[in-house]
């Protein structure tokens, strides 16, 4: 099996631990320990030596009732046995591409999106066709554009809400239109939703494609919403017989997720509600001093994200954009991610929802290298 390299992953992991400013990171601001157990006005000391005498077995294989329960009340129809854990959204993605996906497949992916959505179908031997996110559309599925790649043929089509790198996002008619092409030539639909609840309008109430379609399955995390990417825990929700092959194939990969991870997962789901306020605080006012600063340089445009936690950034030079953030790291630390890990040169992307502190430090280092390029 040949596999392309991995582009963002390469690159996060080749500078990211020395990063002075990490504006590449893709969660919101990560909790402690301390504060993730404090949320609920548990004593840390206590809650940990309540749990110092579990015994560290393989635990509940597909995830603990408790658990499964948390999550599918994070739906609108979902039952825990529609739920299966795994080791983070990148595990779910994988292990459901893995149990739908055969040589000679036909599968519809958004692009750009996370670079797993679409390569690893393509090393799995499947034909896949790209639907392009323009800048002019507001990086938006261009509709009947879609409706001209899906054929009866079709097997999977990939989409992705909030949208990474780009931060559009999908609300519920547009969601539903797409839903009604899936299900006209009987294809299923996966919606990553890793940045789901992240929403810049208040009001906004966007629904899970798991709650709108049959065949829809949403693949969901701990790590980026919900600010514990430490935890490795992310779940696939999915139809019974989804979830089904999912887990023949699971035992081959995954057996179980640790037990310590699924306990504090728990205790982050049943808190949901304030770890959510406090996200969207941060992610709320960190847009605002991102979008004053690009409405003060010259030489950066964008198209304001509606979700999430990126945004893509064009930029007014002609040097490659990994020279550009290569540049940038060296003089000052601050760390982005090259557009062309999207297959947008011309751009970067930044994560907005680090510490207020680290973002409003890490722009005026950037401010400081704009001046510099030509």
């Amino acid at each position: 099996m040949k596999i392309k390299q991995f582009a963002i992953e390469e690159w996060m992991n080749e500078y990211e631990d020395d990063a002075v400013y990490n504006l590449a990171e893709t969660c919101v601001d990560s909790l402690t320990m301390e504060e993730l157990i404090t949320l609920s006005g548990d004593s840390y000391d206590e809650y940990f030596h309540s749990i110092s005498k579990l015994r560290l077995s393989y635990g509940h294989i597909t995830g603990s009732p408790r658990f499964k329960e948390n999550v599918a009340n994070l739906y609108k129809t979902m039952k825990p046995e529609n739920v299966l854990s795994m080791n983070g959204a990148i595990g779910a993605n994988f292990l459901l591409l893995y149990s739908l996906i055969e040589p000679g497949d036909e599968v519809v992916c958004v692009d750009p999106t996370y670079q797993q959505l679409h390569s690893v179908p393509e090393s799995f031997g499947a034909v896949v066709k790209h639907l392009p996110l323009t800048y002019e559309n507001r990086y938006l599925p261009d509709l009947e554009e879609l409706e001209s790649l899906v054929t009866s043929k079709t097997k999977l089509i990939i989409i992705n809400n909030p949208n990474n790198p780009t931060g559009s996002v999908m609300d519920a008619d547009y969601l539903k239109k797409i839903v009604e092409i899936a299900r006209i030539n009987d294809s299923y639909l996966l919606c990553d939703e890793v940045y789901r609840g992240i929403w810049q309008n208040p009001e906004a109430e966007i629904p899970a494609i798991a709650d709108l379609y049959e065949k829809g399955i949403s693949t969901g995390s701990m790590s980026k919403s919900l600010s514990l990417a430490g935890l490795r825990l992310g779940w696939i929700v999915a139809s019974e017989e989804v979830i089904q092959k999912c887990i023949t194939r699971r035992d081959y990969t995954t057996i179980s997720n640790g037990m310590l991870d699924d306990l504090l997962a728990v205790h982050a789901l049943t808190n949901y509600d304030k770890i959510m306020e406090r996200n969207l605080k941060i992610a709320r006012d960190n847009l605002r001093i991102l979008d004053d600063w690009v409405s003060n340089e010259d030489k950066i445009s964008y198209i304001k994200p509606e979700g999430g936690t990126t945004a893509i950034l064009k930029y007014d030079s002609k040097i490659s954009s990994e020279e550009f953030c290569i540049n940038l790291y060296n003089d000052s630390g601050t760390f982005i991610a090259p557009g062309s890990c999207f297959g947008l040169e011309g751009t970067v992307r930044i994560g907005y929802c680090c510490s207020t502190k680290v973002l409003t430090e890490g722009l005026e280092k950037f401010s400081e290298y704009l001046k510099e390029v030509n």
